[in-house]
Protein backbone atom coordinates (compact mmCIF):
# COMPACT_ATOMS: atom_id res chain seq x y z
CA UNK A 1 0.00 0.00 0.00
CA UNK A 2 2.60 2.34 0.78
CA UNK A 3 4.10 1.94 -3.13
CA UNK A 4 0.51 3.23 -4.03
CA UNK A 5 -0.08 5.94 -1.71
CA UNK A 6 3.35 7.59 -2.53
CA UNK A 7 2.57 7.57 -6.22
CA UNK A 8 -0.67 9.71 -5.46
CA UNK A 9 0.96 12.06 -3.43
CA UNK A 10 3.91 12.29 -5.91
CA UNK A 11 1.17 13.21 -7.99
CA UNK A 12 0.04 15.90 -5.97
CA UNK A 13 3.18 17.46 -4.95
CA UNK A 14 3.79 17.67 -8.78
CA UNK A 15 0.12 19.58 -9.23
CA UNK A 16 1.00 21.50 -5.71
CA UNK A 17 4.05 22.44 -6.38
CA UNK A 18 4.85 23.07 -10.12
CA UNK A 19 1.71 24.12 -11.35
CA UNK A 20 0.61 26.56 -8.92
CA UNK A 21 0.79 30.58 -9.93
CA UNK A 22 2.90 32.17 -6.75
CA UNK A 23 -0.34 33.74 -5.20
CA UNK A 24 -0.88 30.37 -4.29
CA UNK A 25 1.74 28.97 -2.98
CA UNK A 26 0.63 30.34 0.40
CA UNK A 27 -2.84 28.71 0.00
CA UNK A 28 -5.71 28.71 2.71
CA UNK A 29 -5.32 24.79 3.20
CA UNK A 30 -1.32 25.13 3.19
CA UNK A 31 -1.50 27.99 6.18
CA UNK A 32 -3.89 26.43 8.10
CA UNK A 33 -2.41 23.05 8.23
CA UNK A 34 0.30 24.78 10.09
CA UNK A 35 3.18 21.90 9.38
CA UNK A 36 6.00 22.27 7.29
CA UNK A 37 7.52 19.51 7.98
CA UNK A 38 9.28 17.91 4.94
CA UNK A 39 10.74 14.13 3.89
CA UNK A 40 12.39 13.05 1.21
CA UNK A 41 11.57 9.67 -0.56
CA UNK A 42 14.75 7.04 -0.69
CA UNK A 43 15.81 6.47 -4.25
CA UNK A 44 14.58 2.96 -4.07
CA UNK A 45 10.86 4.42 -3.20
CA UNK A 46 11.49 6.82 -6.24
CA UNK A 47 11.98 3.67 -8.46
CA UNK A 48 8.99 1.88 -7.45
CA UNK A 49 6.74 4.96 -7.99
CA UNK A 50 8.92 5.45 -11.58
CA UNK A 51 8.86 1.95 -12.30
CA UNK A 52 4.59 2.10 -11.83
CA UNK A 53 4.38 5.57 -13.92
CA UNK A 54 6.44 4.01 -16.94
CA UNK A 55 4.21 1.52 -17.96
CA UNK A 56 5.78 0.03 -21.20
CA UNK A 57 9.02 0.07 -19.06
CA UNK A 58 10.84 2.02 -21.85
CA UNK A 59 13.23 3.96 -18.95
CA UNK A 60 11.03 6.93 -19.19
CA UNK A 61 7.64 8.13 -18.93
CA UNK A 62 5.21 9.77 -21.33
CA UNK A 63 2.93 12.38 -21.12
CA UNK A 64 0.17 9.46 -22.01
CA UNK A 65 1.33 7.50 -19.16
CA UNK A 66 1.04 10.07 -16.70
CA UNK A 67 -2.22 10.75 -17.88
CA UNK A 68 -3.28 6.92 -17.84
CA UNK A 69 -2.20 7.14 -14.25
CA UNK A 70 -3.90 10.51 -13.30
CA UNK A 71 -7.55 8.88 -15.09
CA UNK A 72 -6.81 5.23 -13.10
CA UNK A 73 -6.56 7.54 -9.70
CA UNK A 74 -9.63 9.25 -10.00
CA UNK A 75 -7.72 12.73 -11.34
CA UNK A 76 -8.64 12.47 -14.85
CA UNK A 77 -9.95 16.57 -15.04
CA UNK A 78 -5.94 17.10 -14.05
CA UNK A 79 -4.75 15.60 -17.49
CA UNK A 80 -4.76 19.25 -19.15
CA UNK A 81 -2.10 19.95 -16.63
CA UNK A 82 0.19 16.82 -18.33
CA UNK A 83 2.20 19.33 -20.64
CA UNK A 84 3.08 22.04 -18.14
CA UNK A 85 4.29 19.31 -15.79
CA UNK A 86 6.75 17.59 -18.54
CA UNK A 87 7.73 21.20 -19.81
CA UNK A 88 8.96 21.63 -16.00
CA UNK A 89 10.00 17.83 -15.14
CA UNK A 90 11.94 17.09 -18.60
CA UNK A 91 15.24 18.58 -17.68
CA UNK A 92 16.95 17.05 -20.96
CA UNK A 93 14.45 18.70 -23.12
CA UNK A 94 13.17 15.07 -24.69
CA UNK A 95 9.75 15.33 -24.58
CA UNK A 96 9.85 12.25 -21.99
CA UNK A 97 10.81 12.16 -18.23
CA UNK A 98 13.66 9.86 -17.51
CA UNK A 99 14.92 8.35 -14.33
CA UNK A 100 16.82 10.84 -13.71
CA UNK A 101 14.48 13.97 -14.28
CA UNK A 102 12.21 12.12 -12.30
CA UNK A 103 14.82 12.13 -8.95
CA UNK A 104 15.80 15.94 -9.53
CA UNK A 105 11.97 16.87 -9.68
CA UNK A 106 11.75 15.90 -6.30
CA UNK A 107 15.25 17.55 -4.91
CA UNK A 108 13.73 20.50 -6.39
CA UNK A 109 10.03 20.39 -4.78
CA UNK A 110 11.16 20.66 -1.16
CA UNK A 111 10.48 17.33 -0.18
CA UNK A 112 6.92 15.66 0.87
CA UNK A 113 4.76 17.74 3.53
CA UNK A 114 2.29 16.19 6.04
CA UNK A 115 0.05 18.03 3.46
CA UNK A 116 0.71 15.99 0.86
CA UNK A 117 0.61 12.84 2.82
CA UNK A 118 -3.02 13.60 3.79
CA UNK A 119 -4.11 14.76 0.40
CA UNK A 120 -2.69 10.98 -0.62
CA UNK A 121 -4.94 9.54 2.24
CA UNK A 122 -8.54 11.40 1.40
CA UNK A 123 -7.63 10.04 -2.13
CA UNK A 124 -7.41 6.53 -0.78
CA UNK A 125 -10.65 6.74 1.53
CA UNK A 126 -13.40 6.67 -0.75
CA UNK A 127 -16.14 7.06 1.53
CA UNK A 128 -14.66 9.75 3.61
CA UNK A 129 -15.15 8.31 6.78
CA UNK A 130 -11.62 9.51 8.12
CA UNK A 131 -10.17 5.71 7.69
CA UNK A 132 -9.04 3.32 4.79
CA UNK A 133 -10.83 0.22 4.45
CA UNK A 134 -9.02 -3.25 3.17
CA UNK A 135 -12.26 -2.76 0.47
CA UNK A 136 -10.58 0.55 -0.36
CA UNK A 137 -7.01 -0.46 -0.54
CA UNK A 138 -8.57 -3.70 -2.83
CA UNK A 139 -10.24 -0.73 -5.25
CA UNK A 140 -7.82 2.01 -5.26
CA UNK A 141 -5.13 -1.54 -6.52
CA UNK A 142 -7.82 -2.44 -8.91
CA UNK A 143 -7.89 1.33 -10.46
CA UNK A 144 -3.78 0.97 -10.94
CA UNK A 145 -4.56 -2.30 -12.60
CA UNK A 146 -3.05 -4.27 -10.05
CA UNK A 147 -5.05 -7.47 -8.56
CA UNK A 148 -5.11 -8.23 -5.30
CA UNK A 149 -7.49 -9.95 -3.12
CA UNK A 150 -9.99 -9.07 -0.01
CA UNK A 151 -7.57 -10.82 2.28
CA UNK A 152 -4.58 -9.54 0.80
CA UNK A 153 -5.79 -5.97 1.25
CA UNK A 154 -6.52 -7.05 5.11
CA UNK A 155 -3.04 -8.29 5.60
CA UNK A 156 -2.06 -4.79 3.85
CA UNK A 157 -4.16 -3.18 6.77
CA UNK A 158 -3.11 -5.10 9.68
CA UNK A 159 0.34 -4.48 8.76
CA UNK A 160 -0.31 -0.60 9.51
CA UNK A 161 -3.11 -0.72 11.62
CA UNK A 162 -1.50 -0.19 15.37
CA UNK A 163 -4.48 0.57 17.19
CA UNK A 164 -5.96 -2.58 16.03
CA UNK A 165 -9.33 -1.55 14.47
CA UNK A 166 -9.02 -3.34 10.98
CA UNK A 167 -8.45 0.18 9.50
CA UNK A 168 -5.99 2.37 8.50
CA UNK A 169 -6.95 6.00 10.62
CA UNK A 170 -4.64 9.45 9.27
CA UNK A 171 -1.79 9.07 11.78
CA UNK A 172 -1.08 5.22 11.19
CA UNK A 173 -1.03 6.38 7.02
CA UNK A 174 1.86 9.24 7.62
CA UNK A 175 3.65 7.01 9.87
CA UNK A 176 3.63 4.31 7.38
CA UNK A 177 3.97 7.02 4.58
CA UNK A 178 6.92 8.47 6.50
CA UNK A 179 8.89 5.50 7.96
CA UNK A 180 11.41 4.90 4.86
CA UNK A 181 11.60 8.84 4.40
CA UNK A 182 14.63 11.17 5.91
CA UNK A 183 13.50 14.19 7.59
CA UNK A 184 14.71 16.94 5.38
CA UNK A 185 13.05 20.05 7.17
CA UNK A 186 11.07 20.75 10.22
CA UNK A 187 8.78 24.03 10.86
CA UNK A 188 5.61 25.55 12.29
CA UNK A 189 3.66 28.27 9.95
CA UNK A 190 1.33 30.87 11.71
CA UNK A 191 -1.22 33.52 10.17
CA UNK A 192 -2.18 36.58 11.54
CA UNK A 193 -5.28 37.71 9.43
CA UNK A 194 -5.50 37.32 5.99
CA UNK A 195 -2.24 38.69 4.65
CA UNK A 196 0.16 38.05 7.38
CA UNK A 197 1.94 34.69 7.10
CA UNK A 198 5.59 33.58 8.76
CA UNK A 199 7.29 30.72 9.33
CA UNK A 200 9.74 29.37 12.30
CA UNK A 201 11.88 26.98 11.14
CA UNK A 202 12.99 23.92 14.14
Amino acid sequence: MSNVGFLEFQYKLSQNKFLQKPSRLFSRDRQNSGLLTAYQPDLDELKKVFDKLDSNKDGKISQMEYKAMLRALGQGTMTQDVPKIFQLADIDGDGFINFKDFVEVHKRSGGVTIMDIQNAFHTFDLNCDGKISAEEVMEMLRRLGESCSLEESRKMVKAVDTNGDGMVDMDEFITMMTRTMKLIKRGISFRFGSDCFFNIPM
